[in-house]
């Protein structure tokens, strides 16, 4: 899978390839399904890189590059039947190495442990019966001196285990003896494994819903929701969150002990902190679309897009395991191959709290309208969420089928008292904003800058044959095209007094992008300025001299390249151009862009909050792209900055042509447009 790189004029079939009235009638091409929302690259791909200075010298230098395909996702071998979830992710390791285990363990002063039947095997190890070596009592369950024990082993070659112990032993120290989260009594390293001394628990409530023909009661699911709040609660207020939450993470304790009927939470594997441990401040938002932490069934919708883990995404993964074990089934599950994640993700954006809930009480569809609309550094209210099941749990707690102990507690500790805590109590509360708002639409998306006064002219819904005389009059009354845009395979043009070129060329082409044509124009100094595409697959390249770009690379993809755009990035590349043709994307990046740093906003929807997140940072929006499945937005801070750094955007179902004018009269010039995927 070569780089291509820029070198002289060659050879081509275009009869006149550099003239910028060339036209190319449109042809139609097959469209492809998009891939994984985590950036999946296919093998088949093109890009180009070339320069002024330095393109002599990248051809020289160019070598063969595999850009090899990322499974976010672990094994996909489940059916998604009801079956035990094993597209568990985040560097996730099924066994690190096949090194034998050892017969007898004893580690960090434990007793020795005979080493029996396998509990089972995840992401980050696999977990074992430890019976104990000469125990004199044959009745102690719990505790450091139990008879049977529950051991963990992680090889030392496992990704987890790369500086020395596990990451986990750092979250079961901090975590230790928090509501909800099993004790470990020993630790250490015996021959190549790492290994973890805890309490037996009882089976998982996957186990339970599974041995149970696939079903729960309300009564049950209500008590495991508000048990399982207070843990989180309790996990939460250490500054840590779980990171994988769903039903087979959840044990009961060990049957014939009192413990039987308490919850708790396990495999820490995933656990990060959403505080800072020196600052005791929240930590910073970002998003990483390449990066994917969890489980493909229960992850909420920003772990998917790879936005850095809050309190919100552990909740969210919660109200879908109590809708799974209610229901049976969530309506994402049976999606297969290698871009399961990208539809699931869509498929769970596009589900609304009510079509989630239609079979369910009323207090679950009520949790999963609070859960999935907190913000990235909201505080979750733990005590009304936990109210909300108050009129299913039974009145008595001594028959409860769990222990809602910790529930009870949260309630008393920010002093309210069980069934005092409604929603309807609080009419006078402004409404608050959704995170999650509205439902899929495909609208034009429109970026306003402040600029001096300008001309700026408009043109939509042209057709390939207008092109030129709508851009040869431009360019008469001293205009260049800054931003080009398609819907439904007509053209919408951007041309103003403001861009700075000196020179401009374009090409209509059948191809999305036409690279021998490009390479041409980079041999004469020109810089790709601008680009849109057809969901025919045609495409548009205008390309012009004037700009401050020393180099630039593109590249076309099936799936949104953000892996590719992370490495260019590292090389001193930005991004300066975007488009789609139907489901594929283009991204051109520059040297010499006049940026100093630069993040994606990637989306199902529309990504208000992490734009506004952005913007409140000094980030504005240079490059917009949105195919009918996602919209992709390029922030950046520029090296100098601008007097006035008001931008403004919208959204609209037809061409803004007003709402431009209105812009205009308050100097904000329209900066980056495209057609795809918004919200309602």
């Amino acid at each position: 899978m070569p780089e291509l790189c820029s070198r002289g004029a060659r050879a081509t079939d275009n009869p006149n390839p550099t003239s910028p009235l060339q036209k190319r009638p449109a042809a139609p091409r097959r469209r492809r399904n998009t891939t994984a929302a985590r950036s999946r690259e296919r093998p088949k791909r093109e890009d180009a890189i070339g320069g002024v200075d330095e393109k002599r010298e990248a051809l020289k230098a160019a070598s063969v590059e595999l850009e090899e395909g990322r499974r976010s996702e672990g094994p996909m071998d489940e059916h998604d039947s009801g079956g035990r979830s094993c597209d568990k992710a985040a560097g996730a390791e099924e066994e690190g190495s096949t090194a034998p285990l050892p017969e007898r363990v004893q580690v960090g002063g434990s007793p020795v442990y005979r080493i029996e039947r396998k509990l089972g095997k995840g992401g980050f190890g696999q977990v074992y019966v430890g019976r104990r070596v000469g125990a004199t009592s044959l009745t102690e369950r719990t505790g450091p001196g139990a008879v049977e024990v529950a051991l963990k082993f992680e090889h030392r070659s496992s990704k987890g285990c790369n500086y020395g112990p596990p990451y986990e032993w750092q979250v079961y120290s901090a975590l230790g003896g928090s509501h909800g989260v099993p004790r470990v009594h020993y630790k250490g390293r015996q021959s190549d494994y790492y290994v973890m001394v805890m309490d037996m628990l009882g089976p998982s409530l996957w186990d339970v819903w599974n041995n149970n023909s696939h079903m729960m009661s309300i009564e049950m699911v209500a008590c495991i929701a508000v048990e399982a709040i207070s843990i989180l609660e309790k996990m939460h207020s250490r500054g840590y969150v779980h990171g994988d939450v769903k039903p087979e993470n959840f044990l009961l304790g060990p049957s014939g002990t009192p413990d039987e009927k308490k919850l708790f939470l396990v495999d820490l594997g995933l656990a990060t902190r959403w505080r800072d441990s020196s600052t005791g401040l929240h930590v910073e938002y970002d998003q990483r679309p390449d990066v994917f932490r969890g489980t493909v069934r229960y992850a909420s919708v920003h772990a998917h897009l790879g936005r850095t883990g809050s309190r919100r995404d552990d909740l969210e993964s919660l109200a879908y395991t109590l809708i799974f074990l209610l229901r049976g089934r969530l309506p994402w599950q049976g999606y297969q191959g290698e871009n399961k994640g990208f539809l699931v993700c869509k498929k769970k954006m596009a589900t609304s709290p009510e079509t989630l809930c239609c079979f369910c009480p009323q207090p679950f569809r009520q949790f999963v309208e609070y859960v999935v609309n907190l913000k990235f550094d909201e505080e979750p209210d733990y005590a009304r969420y936990i109210s909300l099941f108050d009129g299913i749990i039974g009145p008595n707690p001594d028959i409860r089928p769990i222990n809602t102990d910790g529930a009870q507690k949260l309630i008393y500790q920010v002093g309210h008292k069980r069934g005092r805590l409604m929603i309807e109590e609080e009419e006078d509360e402004q409404p608050k904003k959704k995170i999650r708002m509205g439902m899929p639409a495909t609208q034009w998306i429109s970026v306003y800058n402040a600029r001096r006064p300008m001309k700026q002219r408009y043109h939509y819904n042209v057709a390939d044959i207008r092109l030129a005389q709508h851009i040869e009059k431009g360019n008469e009354d001293g205009l260049y095209i800054s931003s080009v845009a398609s819907c439904s395979n007509l053209w919408a043009l951007i041309m103003d007094a403001g861009t700075g070129f000196t020179a401009q060329v374009y090409e209509l082409s059948p191809y999305f992008l036409h690279k021998e044509w490009i390479m041409e124009q980079w041999e004469k100094s020109y810089y790709i300025s601008a680009v849109a595409g057809a969901n025919n697959g045609s495409s548009l390249v205008v390309m012009s001299k004037g700009t401050q770009y020393l180099q630039q690379s593109y590249k076309v993809s099936d799936a949104f390249p953000f892996k590719w755009i992370n490495k260019k990035w590292r090389e001193g590349f930005y991004v300066t151009s975007m488009a789609t043709a139907g489901t594929r994307w283009a991204v051109v990046m520059s040297r010499g862009a006049g940026f100093s740093d630069q993040v994606v906003e990637l989306d199902f929807l529309y990504p208000s909050e992490g734009i506004h997140r952005r913007w409140d940072n000094g980030y504005r929006i240079t490059s917009t792209a949105a195919t009918f499945d996602q919209a992709a937005f390029v922030l950046s801070v520029p090296r100098r900055k601008p007097t006035d750094e008001t931008q403004e955007t919208l959204r609209t179902s037809a061409f803004p042509s007003t709402h431009v004018k209105e812009k205009w009269a308050k100097n904000l010039y329209i900066a980056s447009i495209c057609y795809g995927r918004t919200v309602s």
